[in-house]
């Protein structure tokens, strides 16, 4: 389904969603139009692209879908990909927009419901009208950005409070479920600061390209862009601080599983030799050889049984005092 948003005069107007009334605002030239779909056929995608006049290469990358993020600049609109994410139930949410940014209209593409609020985003406008209606197109451009790296903030942070947590368990040796073993809890979220790290690395080179070569994004709008551009190093730093902790604590946690796997096969050998005396003792008396010391002595039996726990107490005290039981 299309929506269309029409604004006029710093207003939204009510209307049905028709790309029709659409084109004839943005011809008007005195208002501006959003229109935003989700999942659409390729017939709804046609109908936008054929009112934006889209090159074909974007239209086919948002056909194909699964695309890195990106910005790309054309004669009359900028191409712009982005990936929302969000932390929900334990696991990491990521959906696609693909927006065409114009200099009166916005058109948004998106799949998967994660990350992207529409009503958030028309009430950034609202609270920051003057930007807006000063410069419509990429007021909206940098709305949208902002909107969706705030939320790579939000999601960042929270796996770095994971990963303190995941910190406290490895060094403490507690784990606060037992369903999931520590390393496999550290590998999962590793899995997922990756996963982010990959989606906000290429926004750093698009938004420079949005300031400094699109002809949609006015000079005012340059502080802006590079407070999203800010944040968006800072997510990428975040994200790399994370990485390198999670792998500390990995090889932390192989360290000691390997410490712990020496400390009981030290165990098992300083048992295995505690037996070792009175298992020779006994095997020789076991050979049933008539001439033999003792063998016909009345206390042979209880010196040999003396010998024998005396060896094996002597033994015992002297991997104890090393600590190797």
């Amino acid at each position: 389904m299309i929506q269309v948003r029409l604004y006029r005069n710093g207003s939204r107007e009510e209307h049905p969603d028709d790309l029709r009334v659409a084109a004839d605002t943005m011809a008007g030239g005195d208002g501006f139009v959003w229109v935003d779909t989700i999942e659409p056929t390729d017939a709804e995608l046609a109908a936008i692209a054929g009112m934006l006049r889209l090159h074909p290469l974007t239209v086919d990358d948002v056909q194909h879908r699964h695309e890195r993020a990106k910005v790309e600049l054309f004669d009359e609109y900028a191409f712009v990909v982005v990936h929302p994410m969000v932390l929900r139930a334990g696991d990491l949410g990521e959906s696609e927009v693909f927006a065409f940014v114009g200099p009166r209209f916005l058109a948004t593409v998106r799949f998967g419901g994660d990350g992207f609020d529409g009503e958030q985003l028309e009430r950034r406008w609202v609270r920051q009208p003057e930007l807006f209606h000063a410069h419509p197109g990429g007021a909206a451009a940098y709305f949208l950005l902002d909107e969706i790296v705030d939320g790579y903030l939000s999601v960042i942070e929270e796996l770095e409070d994971r990963a303190d947590e995941l910190e406290d368990v490895v060094i403490g040796d507690t784990l606060p479920d037992g369903t999931r073993t520590s390393q496999e809890r550290i590998f999962r979220l590793k899995r997922e600061v990756v996963r982010l790290r990959r989606v906000v690395s290429p926004l750093r080179q698009g938004l420079d390209l949005l300031q400094e070569e699109s002809g949609t994004m006015a000079d005012a709008l340059s502080p802006y862009f590079r407070d999203v551009t800010e944040h968006v190093i800072r997510v990428s730093e975040l994200a790399d601080n994370v990485r390198d902790l999670l792998t500390s604590l990995i090889e932390l946690q192989v360290a000691k599983e390997a410490n712990q796997l020496n400390d009981t096969v030290r165990s098992l050998t300083a048992w295995a030799a505690i037996l070792v005396v009175p298992t020779l003792i006994a095997s020789i008396y076991g050979m049933n050889f008539d001439v033999m010391p003792e063998l016909h002595w009345h206390l042979g039996y209880g010196f040999a049984l003396v010998v024998m726990l005396g060896s094996a107490v002597a033994l015992w005290a002297s991997f104890k005092k090393r600590g190797w039981l």
